[in-house]
């Protein structure tokens, strides 16, 4: 059983790195797209929206449902690469660490 002070150690390391990601992780961008890039959304790792970009083909009155929904699409194709990138830096800090499987540490 490894010793606990060791433990507290890794922890605080840990800890240390977390917040060091958290800060990191709000100016990494990912853009998720939709409709043959049409629509583009730019989000952060943590799933800000950091902007919107429409092809002005797009803007016809008649075309307005299918604009709203490509946006839509575009978020969340923004969204799971942020949290893609989310998942990579976790593995990557928590390399060697005797964590419990399937435990999730809060961002």
């Amino acid at each position: 059983m490894p010793n606990i002070m060791e433990l507290m150690k890794q922890a605080q390391a840990m800890q240390a790195k977390l917040q060091e990601a958290q800060a990191e992780l709000d100016h990494v961008e990912v853009e998720g797209q939709a409709g043959g890039g049409m629509v583009r959304v730019i989000l952060t790792a943590k799933g800000a929206m950091k902007g919107v970009v429409l092809d002005p083909s797009l803007l016809k009155p008649e075309e307005k449902e299918i604009v709203e929904d490509l946006i839509v699409a575009a978020h969340g194709d923004a969204r799971a690469k942020a949290e893609r990138v989310l998942e990579e830096k976790m593995k990557a800090m928590t390399a060697g660490m005797p964590l419990p499987p399937g435990l999730k540490l809060p961002f």
